[in-house]
Order: C-alpha cells, then sequence, then structure tokens
C-alpha cells in the first residue's frame, strides 16, 4: 500500500513544524487544565464546561495526528535550490497577464495546507495551478472557472 506524498515547501514545512509544537506544549497542557477544572466541578453530565472541553481536545488531537502524517510523508521541496529554466513547478511564484482584460496577478503555487488566497499562495491541486504546472514562460494557458474559462498568458516564472 503506497503512502501519499505531501509536497510542500520549506515554510510550509516550518509552519506545520510550529503548529504541531504550539498545539504538543500549549494547547494540550490548557485543555488538559480545562478538563480538570470542569471535573471539579461535579457531575459529568450536566457539565457543559467539561463536554466542550473533550470535544476540544478530540480536534487538538485529531490535527496532531494529521499534522505527525503529513510530516512524515513530507516532500519537501526548496525552491531556491533548482536552478530557474523559466518552467512553472512547484515553490515557483509565477506573474500572470489575464488575456482579456490585461489584468496582471501573481501566483506562487504551495502545498494544499499552505494555500491561501489573500496572500496569493494557490494550492497546487487547484484548477489554475493544474493549468500552469508544466508549462514555460510566454505560454498562454486556459483555466476553467465558475465564470466560464480565462486565458491568462505567463510573463515570468521566479524562484523565491
Amino acid at each position: 500500500m503506497s503512502q501519499t506524498r505531501y509536497p510542500m515547501t520549506v515554510a510550509g514545512e516550518k509552519a506545520l513544524r510550529d503548529e504541531l509544537h504550539r498545539l504538543k506544549t500549549v494547547d494540550r497542557p490548557r485543555i488538559t487544565a480545562a478538563i480538570a477544572e470542569a471535573r471539579a466541578h461535579g457531575d459529568l453530565r450536566e457539565n457543559a464546561e467539561y463536554h466542550a472541553a473533550r470535544e476540544q481536545q478530540g480536534m487538538a488531537e485529531a490535527r496532531v495526528r494529521d499534522i505527525e502524517a503529513k510530516l512524515a510523508n513530507a516532500v519537501v521541496i526548496d525552491i531556491t535550490r533548482i536552478a530557474p529554466t523559466g518552467k512553472v513547478i512547484f515553490g515557483t511564484t509565477v506573474d500572470l497577464v489575464n488575456l482579456a482584460n490585461d489584468q496582471r496577478v501573481t501566483y506562487t503555487i504551495v502545498g494544499e495546507d499552505e494555500a491561501d488566497i489573500k496572500a496569493n499562495k494557490i494550492s497546487n491541486t487547484s484548477p489554475i495551478a493544474k493549468a500552469l504546472l508544466g508549462k514555460e514562460e510566454g505560454d498562454t494557458v486556459q483555466v476553467q472557472t465558475p465564470g466560464g474559462g480565462v486565458e491568462y498568458e505567463i510573463e515570468a516564472v521566479h524562484h523565491r
């Protein structure tokens, strides 16, 4: 049975490791203390604080397991160590021009856990990233969006 591999940037791996550290060293003790305090209030069947703390504990432990599994199967890609070729690959930052309205946009292709559209970081599994991966500077790509197809020209590919 093959393991799912999780591509991520160096920054993405660091962010997951930081979150895991926080969950284990800050959140776990806080939740444990909340459970102990709620237990001290008596009857657990009608103790909303106890049930809320137990639910929080379950969510935190599930996230710990999720992060540990992803880190165990991570493929960390340091784009700064790969020679620029003008080709769009995981981790590159891509300058695009919308051919319909001449608007420019820049996206960095990252792993699913790192995606943040407000920071122009898109998941490698998103439709636009899938359309871009493997293409080169100067190529045009057609991206299917809910509003219809959008055509972009790849203006530049950066390794940052």
